[in-house]
């Protein structure tokens, strides 16, 4: 038997892998439900490894390139790509970000209306990442829960950990050295007058903003980080730079009804990489940053491997 404190990503991801392999599972979680009190509800849920090493690290590339087809095992994955555009008065932006990106094809203005129709006449030029994928962040942790309770695994919901458990995956709530959070702020918009199919990333020199297409017309827009570990709600600064970014996308966003706004914090670590070590008697999955659904099944499945490796001698 193997028991995890937490049903978030991380705790519901590790539980799946370790079922597959037919290993009993038990997970505490303090909440009533999948994904209630984790951070990735406010997640864009990009798997866009590509784009994403223009900031991070190349681990982000290794361990992110099959999250896709992981996740398709349990949900609705998009497989569209991502679109990077940028202001005309941005296009140094663009040029820096392909430098720093790979896997991409340069795109036309007529390009990118091929695309996205919705687009044409918008922006000259961009960057068009065809390998990538995106899914909806809330829908995936449900169906990620269905899924590991279909294996056998059992969710103790409302349920606090006992001190001791083989997996912690209870993310800024750990006491680990060195963990911090980083807070997130998003919003979702429901315009259906505008028709995308897939991630639009719109470059700034201050804040770049990713516009994330959902069912029914839905969009949720993101992309701050800020140190801090304050959970209220967003600034009046991020939502004005969010809503200005929604609208150079497409001007219709201006008549788009605010359907939510919201903040979560996110645990990295100070090299903003996730890792696997051991605390307190615990294996800790922690620090997945803001590349949870992107490093989320590579970090579960070195946690099974690890956590059967020691049970089994």
């Amino acid at each position: 038997m193997i028991t995890i404190a937490g049903a978030g990503l991380a705790g519901l991801a590790s539980a799946y892998e370790l079922a597959k392999r037919g290993v009993p599972v038990t997970i505490f979680e303090k909440a009533e439900q999948p994904g209630e009190s984790s951070v990735a509800r406010f997640a864009g849920g990009m798997l866009a490894p590509f784009c994403e090493r223009e900031s991070a690290e190349e681990e982000v590339i290794t361990h992110g390139g099959q999250a896709a087809d992981w996740w398709s095992q349990v949900t609705t994955v998009t497989r569209r790509g991502t679109l990077v555009v940028t202001p005309p008065r941005d296009q140094a932006e663009l040029t820096r970000f392909a430098r720093r990106t790979s896997h991409f094809t340069e795109v036309s203005g007529q390009a990118i209306a091929k695309l996205e129709p919705a687009l044409k006449g918008r922006f000259e030029r961009g960057l068009y990442f065809a390998e990538e994928a995106h899914l909806d962040p809330r829908q995936a942790l449900d169906d990620l829960a269905t899924a590991v309770q279909r294996l056998g695994v059992e969710i103790r919901f409302g349920t606090s950990a006992p001190p001791e458990v083989d997996l912690n995956c209870t993310a800024t709530a750990a006491s680990l050295p060195d963990l911090r959070a980083v807070r997130g702020e998003m919003a979702i918009l429901h315009c259906p007058e505008v028709q995308l199919s897939r991630v639009i990333r719109l470059l700034h020199p201050r804040m770049p903003l990713y516009l994330v297409p959902r069912a029914d017309g839905l969009f949720m827009i993101g992309g701050t980080m800020v140190e801090s570990n304050s959970d209220r709600p967003p600034t009046l600064r991020s939502l004005t730079e969010m809503m200005s970014a929604a609208f150079a996308i497409h001007p219709a966003f201006a008549e788009a009804s605010v359907v939510e706004i919201g903040a979560g914090l996110r645990p990295a670590f100070p090299d903003n990489l996730p890792r696997l070590l051991e605390h307190d008697g615990s294996l800790h999955l922690n620090g997945l940053y803001r590349h949870g659904f992107l490093l989320a099944p590579a970090l579960a499945q070195q946690a099974a491997h690890h956590l059967l490796k020691e049970t089994c001698t």
